[in-house]
């Protein structure tokens, strides 16, 4: 069986191959959905009030990260919100490498008592 990473990483390279040299409408193909981690640790909290469903998120990586050289923050509006999971972040942390145009969005938000249930964002390639 696969892991979520390769599908994700399949995908990519399969959308980058189809786009590639093509004057086609652009069309945008989820990747990867995920919740956000870290949320209670950084500035999601002090934002929280302000988000909303659909809000454009910044996907940043983070290479000299001590904890995880995948790591890829996320930021609504200059905002560390957190960053994407550890078991999720190969294959965008991947695609940023290489300097593909990976778009993120708020996917849903929720008032849960656990941290990491509240924000679950999407990635998106176009």
């Amino acid at each position: 069986m696969r892991s979520a990473s390769s599908v994700v990483a399949a995908l990519l390279l399969a959308c980058a191959a189809a786009t590639a040299g093509a004057q086609a409408p652009a069309v945008r193909v989820i990747v990867q959905r995920s919740p956000l981690a870290g949320f209670a640790h950084h500035q999601a909290p002090q934002v929280w009030p302000a988000l909303q469903v659909g809000d454009a998120l910044e996907l940043a990586r983070e290479p000299d990260n001590a904890h995880d050289p995948n790591a890829v923050r996320v930021l609504w509006r200059g905002h560390l919100l957190g960053y994407l999971p550890q078991r999720a972040n190969g294959a965008v942390a991947w695609a940023l490498d290489r300097g593909d145009r990976l778009q993120a969005r708020i996917r849903h938000l929720a008032e849960h008592p656990n941290p990491a249930r509240r924000l679950e964002l999407e990635v998106l390639v176009e």
